[in-house]
């Protein structure tokens, strides 16, 4: 026999901390998705060398090393550009290759050309658009490196010409 108060009927608990975990996990991964969609990028393709890179030769390459104010080393490459084109140039960009010993790349630095000037009581750089080199001229040049990579095998990196602007 039932007593007056009788037990109200339980409904199991069917775990309902599992739903909303479930909808955060899967918000989650959607947003990450979608992140990972809209940040990708096209393969990089190497940009073609300007044609006037072709009428610039550097020649008579010689590298050094000195150590800064704060006691770091500084690796310069000094050397000579020609301008054997009709035209003015006011900036061009150099792209160094430093390679390992077993001759594969391992640092690759992209430097503005900058001028060689021994006027005054030290020698100092100067931008092209400052000294720009006129057609047929050829002029002193300095690339001034912060860091080279400790593998670099100590032979003078590749160069190449990437951008020049002319007037």
């Amino acid at each position: 026999m039932g007593g007056l108060i009788q037990p109200s009927p339980t409904t199991p608990q069917d775990d309902s901390n599992w739903r909303p975990i479930t909808l955060g996990v899967v918000l989650v991964v959607a947003i990450v998705g979608v992140i990972a969609f809209l940040t990708r990028s096209a393969p990089k393709s190497a940009a073609p060398p300007d044609p006037y890179a072709a009428s610039l030769q550097l020649s008579d390459l010689k590298m050094s090393a000195a150590e800064n104010f704060v006691g770091a080393s500084v690796t310069y490459l000094d050397g000579s550009i020609a301008n054997t084109g009709d035209k003015t140039v006011t900036h061009a960009m150099v792209r160094l290759g430093f390679k390992d010993s077993v001759g594969q790349i391992t640092q690759t630095e992209d430097l503005p050309v900058r001028m060689l000037q021994t006027t005054g009581p030290y020698p100092d750089t100067v931008d092209l658009s400052v000294a720009p080199l006129g057609p047929g001229q050829s002029k002193p040049f300095r690339l001034t490196l912060e860091h080279v990579s400790d593998s670099w095998n100590r032979e003078y990196p590749e160069l190449k010409i990437t951008s020049v602007t002319v007037k």
